[in-house]
């Protein structure tokens, strides 16, 4: 049965309104619900699936925007990975730093010009080596999630990535898997992982 916006959005609200009443007014946790829904209905392939997908993306947002204001504290650094349509390079390099790092940061992926969804011959990759990306959506590079950041991964966006000083940025010179057999996806996800396994020895060891 096809969702209904507003009673989707109302309950989402009233529920992300318990968890951030202490941060936010209600009127802006209804904004964060409402751009989320309109930023993932359109391109929604399993309605059924849609409430979940813009609870997530409402709770990113709102916690990254309380992050990036000092409304929370940073309990394990913030690493976002970046890349143009974050449905290959940034969602790989995401779900290995997470696996990786056993919980000692927190990860965050977007892309400068979201698109689709994410690769299944990423998906694939990352299934190998027994990490799930079926739940992963592309997602809009957004201030708060940047600013929220202490280390930013740029991979083929160029200079589309905002800069706020006092963050650490990167730019991995990593392949794009899209078009690509699942061989060389292998390939790409390994460089990924070797520059990951770098960046968590620097940054946790």
């Amino acid at each position: 049965m096809e969702p209904d916006r507003d009673t989707v959005t109302s309950q989402l609200a009233d529920d992300l309104t318990y968890s951030y009443q202490d941060s936010f007014e209600p009127a802006v946790i209804e904004k964060a619900v409402a751009e989320a829904w309109d930023l993932l209905a359109p391109a929604s392939t399993i309605r059924t699936y849609l409430p979940i997908l813009v609870a997530r993306q409402a709770r990113e947002q709102l916690m990254a925007t309380a992050q990036a204001e000092g409304r929370v504290a940073k309990k394990v650094p913030e690493i976002l990975f970046v890349c143009v349509h974050n449905a290959g390079r940034s969602q790989m390099a995401a779900a290995l730093t997470e696996h990786l790092s056993a919980r000692r940061v927190h990860v965050r992926s977007a892309g400068s010009a979201p698109t689709g969804d994410v690769l299944p011959v990423a998906i694939e990759a990352l299934r190998e080596r027994g990490i799930a990306l079926g739940t992963a959506y592309p997602k809009p590079l957004s201030d708060s999630v940047v600013k929220a950041a202490d280390i930013i991964v740029t991979m083929g966006c160029g200079d589309t990535c905002p800069y706020f000083p006092g963050k650490r940025y990167e730019d991995w010179d990593v392949a794009d898997p899209a078009g690509q057999p699942l061989e060389v996806v292998r390939d790409i996800r390994d460089d990924i992982q070797a520059r990951v396994t770098a960046l968590l020895r620097e940054i946790l060891d």
